[in-house]
């Protein structure tokens, strides 16, 4: 059985929350959330994938609120 393998995308491991469900979290799951998202960030930069840093990683880095309330290619940095 011959496999395809693809690379895998930030957006493919990326949890998006709304302004409502954050402000609904606890800060143990919002320091979790933060500690994971920039975990699988640093993983798949580590191999080799090489795409602009994304918006939301760079909230997460300043420590400012998270959510992102649409979904496109402007939540990526130049």
């Amino acid at each position: 059985m011959k496999e395809s393998l693809e690379m895998v995308s930030f957006g493919d491991v990326a949890v998006d929350f709304s302004c409502e469900e954050w402000q609904d979290l606890n800060i143990a799951q919002k320091t979790l959330y933060r500690d994971v998202m920039l975990e699988n960030y640093s993983n798949l930069v580590s191999l080799g994938h090489c795409f602009p840093k994304p918006i939301l990683i760079v909230q997460l880095e300043q420590c400012a609120d998270p959510w992102i309330q649409e979904v496109s290619e402007k939540n990526f940095t130049e």
